[in-house]
């Protein structure tokens, strides 16, 4: 593996953008301007992790937790699974890509440095 910007091999810095969720995902990509793996695995972090993020502050505000608390915890347990598999399939070296969401942050990705 070669190196990235953040002086690691390509699969941990993906690995590093899914960590903290939108956040690392944010930082990883301001950091890497070349590996165009590294900065798929980032924007689908970005992607991913704040539009849950997004989500489950939406149906909170909406309705309130207590009416839908179980829609704000679904969320969140999809939440964690996708987490999962994402740094595992980004450790692996692997182009994981979520249905929609792996096409635009593939584009994305190639158009912002």
């Amino acid at each position: 593996m070669s190196k990235t910007a953040l002086g690691l091999d390509k699969n941990v810095s993906a690995l590093l953008a899914y960590v903290l969720g939108w956040i690392s995902g944010l930082i990883v990509i301001l950091i890497e301007k070349e590996d165009e793996f590294v900065r798929f695995h980032a924007m689908q972090s970005i992607i991913t992790f704040g539009g849950l993020n997004i989500l489950s502050i939406v149906f909170g505000m909406m309705f309130g937790y207590m009416a839908f608390g179980l829609v704000v915890y679904l969320i969140q347990i999809a939440a964690i699974v996708l987490w999962i598999v994402c740094m595992v399939k980004a450790w692996q070296g692997e182009k994981f890509m979520l249905p929609v969401i792996g096409e635009l942050a593939e584009d994305w990705a190639t158009k912002i440095k």
